[in-house]
């Protein structure tokens, strides 16, 4: 009984992510896990990293799927001056350390001046909390890659029971 229990626990989790906004994928381990690849679209991408600058001033918003990073385009209004606006850009890099998403934003700039690192490093922790969110949907899920290509991103995830 107990063995049923625990793999019906994990076919549970399997079906969590079958049923959440972003697609997957899921193959059973010989040990019993299952891998997991959850595929992140641009809007989800867009639709996170938009709540996680967290910046009313910021609009429209494009997040550009390249090889091996993402690249953010924003116009961002004023604050003195709300006639006027500058562009916001950076370039967000995704890896996984620890078994935890690690978002590096670079580059970042409002019309080619850099941004205030404090603020980066905020976007940073942000961002890597929202897109984790996205594919995590249980406690024992554990991050093993994430994957960026100019057409989706890929995030695997091994499930134990």
């Amino acid at each position: 009984m107990n063995k049923i229990s625990k793999t019906m626990s994990a076919l549970l989790a399997a079906l969590l992510f079958l049923v959440s906004a972003c697609k997957t994928s899921t193959a059973r381990n010989e040990d019993g896990s299952f891998t997991v690849d959850t595929t992140i679209t641009q809007q989800e991408l867009q639709e996170a990293i938009s709540a996680a600058i967290a910046d009313p001033l910021v609009q429209d918003l494009q997040v550009s799927l390249q090889s091996g990073y993402l690249s953010v385009i924003g116009i961002r209004q004023r604050l003195n001056d709300a006639g006027k606006t500058d562009t916001l850009s950076f370039r967000l890099d995704l890896s996984v350390s620890n078994s935890q998403l690690i978002a590096s934003v670079s580059d970042a700039q409002i019309d080619n001046s850099p941004i205030d690192q404090a603020r980066v490093d905020n976007w940073n922790q942000t961002i890597a909390n929202r897109l984790s969110k996205i594919g995590q949907r249980n406690e024992n899920n554990i991050l093993q890659s994430v994957n960026i290509t100019p057409e989706i991103v890929t995030m695997t995830w091994n499930v134990s029971r």
